[in-house]
């Protein structure tokens, strides 16, 4: 019989979830081609500088705008097919039949406070364009959601033999990791307002976009909001692998669950917190603002699957016999 893994799909998986996945993983695949095709048309504009007071200048300007409406062209198909539930999250009406705030709009400032300047500067032929930046941006999130998406399905539709008080947990960590979430980007989209206004009124104008769009993107809780899901999926693995835990050592992995949401969690915040000084400074370019997100997603996803990994590389996914507290200790 196949191990459970932290991201598989469960057997019993509804065809509607199925195609759910299938849908998600053909967006997540443009995103990427065209991140790449446009950070490939972005280079030119790279190289300008080294290029002034040169008569090869005015030949590099005529090819940066042709490759800035080149990427325009790529980029919408991203903004309206592939970011499409971000705006869908946007305008999510709550119980009460209100749109209220959630964790897609500080996604959505960010992309359009990149894109719309960037299409105003294509169509003057003139200024900074981000492109690159925005498909970045959505391919690293449609990642990081990606994740998410898959270990919550493999949790959700795979509960046989996964004990109760694994739920219960999942629902105390999920309403903790929710408030966290929801006070770090409110701090954040309200730094990175600040700081583009100080940085507009008293620094540099032109720079003062790149500061709030780097802003912007690093105030996404991608990494934060895949902090339970991921780890509640990895103890719902070795349970589903070891249906005969007894009490004891079902309390141990849930200890251990606990411990690596938790350090998902802090650790995704530390590292948003240790970025954003250098992001208000105006060190992070917009681009590598949405690396730092992808990293970070990736880190608690990692983090997540050792837990997994630490259980059945040790043998402990078939007849455990272990006693509490020496698994993955001795």
């Amino acid at each position: 019989m196949k191990a459970a893994s932290i991201f598989s799909t469960p057997k019993d998986l509804p065809d509607h979830e199925r195609q759910k996945r299938r849908h998600m993983l053909a967006s997540l695949g443009i995103a990427w081609l065209v991140m790449m095709q446009v950070m490939m048309f972005a280079f030119p504009g790279y190289l300008r500088g080294e290029y002034i007071g040169t008569e090869s200048l005015a030949m590099l300007d005529t090819a940066i705008i042709i490759m800035n409406w080149l990427s325009f062209a790529l980029t919408m198909p991203v903004l309206l097919y592939c970011a499409w539930p971000i705006w869908l999250g946007v305008f999510k009406k709550s119980s009460s039949n209100s749109v209220r705030v959630n964790m897609d709009w500080p996604v959505a400032l960010g992309i359009l406070t990149a894109f719309i300047p960037s299409v105003i500067a294509t169509i003057n032929q003139q200024g900074e364009v981000y492109f690159e930046s925005v498909a970045m941006f959505v391919a690293f999130l449609l990642t990081a959601r990606y994740l998410e998406f898959c270990a919550e399905q493999s949790a959700r539709y795979s509960k046989i033999g996964t004990p109760a008080i694994l739920e219960q947990e999942r629902a105390i960590m999920t309403a903790k990791a929710d408030k966290i979430a929801f006070a770090f980007v409110v701090i954040q989209i309200l730094l990175a307002i600040a700081s583009g206004i100080v940085w507009y009124l008293f620094i540099d104008r032109s720079h003062a976009l790149p500061v709030l769009v780097a802003l912007f993107v690093m105030s996404c809780p991608c990494a934060l909001s895949m902090a339970v899901p991921t780890a509640s999926s990895a103890a719902r693995a070795i349970f589903l692998n070891n249906y005969s835990f007894t009490p004891e050592q079902q309390e141990f992995v849930l200890s251990l669950t606990r411990k690596t949401a938790n350090q998902n969690l802090y650790g995704s915040l530390a590292w948003h917190i240790l970025m954003a000084p250098l992001a208000m400074f105006g060190l992070v370019a917009p681009w590598v603002a949405a690396i730092t997100m992808l990293v970070s997603s990736l880190a608690v996803a990692w983090n997540s699957w050792r837990l997994y990994k630490k259980f059945h590389n040790q043998g402990f996914i078939i007849g455990p016999d272990w006693t509490a507290g020496k698994a993955v200790q001795g």
